[in-house]
């Protein structure tokens, strides 16, 4: 537990909790969002509670305004629906969780009026309740994904508040990645990858990003592909000298290209490669899109964990999973996979 104490105010009670070697404070009252802010010092934390306790009564922190218009509660029940159609969201899920975590500190919110400090306040409070920075992210990033397409299945425009909070989260610590290397996109951060990519740097990089997950393929087997070496009737692509334990050269494989996989292909322009960027490029022009979004900790290879490990979820064996991802034991493939357990609830041979 965290070393913490109150403070009284009109009252009403101010939490101070230790972080680390600093002092956080944070100011709860109904219908605002919540307040908070670290110090160095406890007495500094103290008197900024006792201050903005005293600012809030005297109304210079007015509370929030709530119209008629749609509630986050409203939007999550909406995203719960879109789901019941292709893959319901099950009770016993991490995913459920979070919803409900995400409908209990923030479904009153108007929408519409949602702002980083709104975020900023989920953040901390979860974290006072033991969740850590990537949990943070996580839930920020499922936020966002709910926002994106039930706004648009309720038909009202709503700003990118998750896309404005992000820099701020990441400044204070709120939000960061995990330790060990875990990292899954999640569906939030992709799809804003993606735009990104397509606006600063053309569709060819944005494709690119989408094929990766597609196929769970390095980088550089993808900017090496050729046309010459595409199947059309099979729906196959030969990467050539690919990554292998004890061979440098001539270990070529045949893949399948499963799903959008085969659709992104067929529409790049026609020439000697497939994707004619450099890696080099991609991976900086990458890089730049997470600092630009302010997505924390997340590597182009990380694309590669995230297919294999949707390969398993769609329900593929272990041997089905290799023809995809060329690993040649076990042992070096379950390195690539981060299984959801929430997925282990899907009737058998669903997919």
């Amino acid at each position: 537990m965290l070393p913490s104490a109150t403070v009284a105010v009109g009252g009403r009670v101010a939490s101070i909790l230790q972080v680390k070697d600093k002092w956080r404070a944070q100011v709860r009252r109904k219908g605002h969002p919540v307040y908070t802010r670290t110090f160095e010092a406890k007495a500094e934390a103290e008197r900024w509670a006792r201050q903005m306790e005293v600012d809030i009564d005297r109304g210079l922190h007015a509370q929030p305004v709530r119209s008629k218009g749609v509630t986050v509660a409203d939007l999550i029940a909406t995203y719960r629906k879109l789901r019941e159609r292709a893959r319901p969201i099950s009770d016993s899920s991490t995913e459920h969780y979070t919803l409900r975590h995400l409908e209990h500190h923030l479904g009153t919110r108007d929408a519409q009026r949602l702002t980083p400090e709104d975020l900023r306040g989920y953040c901390a409070a979860r974290q006072d309740d033991g969740a850590g920075a990537y949990t943070c992210n996580m839930d920020i990033g499922k936020l966002g994904t709910v926002l994106r397409y039930a706004a648009l299945a309720a038909k009202v425009q709503l700003p990118d508040v998750v896309g404005q909070a992000r820099p701020l989260l990441t400044h204070l610590g709120l939000i960061g990645g995990g330790g060990r290397r875990e990292r899954r996109p999640t569906e939030d951060e992709l799809q804003r990858l993606v735009e990104y990519l397509q606006q600063q740097h053309g569709a060819l990089y944005a494709d690119v990003v989408r094929f990766a997950v597609l196929t769970a393929m390095r980088r550089g087997e993808i900017t090496r592909l050729r046309w010459a070496d595409v199947d059309a009737a099979k729906k196959l692509v030969l990467v050539r000298d690919r990554k292998h334990p004890r061979r440098k050269v001539g270990n070529n494989e045949w893949i399948p290209l499963l799903g959008d996989a085969w659709a992104i292909v067929q529409r790049q322009a026609k020439g000697e490669l497939i994707f004619p960027a450099h890696e080099q490029t991609l991976s900086k022009y990458f890089l730049w899109a997470c600092r630009a979004l302010s997505i924390p900790d997340l590597h182009f290879h990380d694309l590669r964990h995230e297919g294999t490990s949707r390969l398993f979820e769609a329900g593929y064996e272990v041997q089905q999973v290799a023809l995809v991802t060329g690993h040649k034991s076990w042992n070096m493939l379950k390195r690539y996979t981060q299984l959801k357990p929430e997925d282990l609830h899907r009737p058998s041979g669903e997919k």
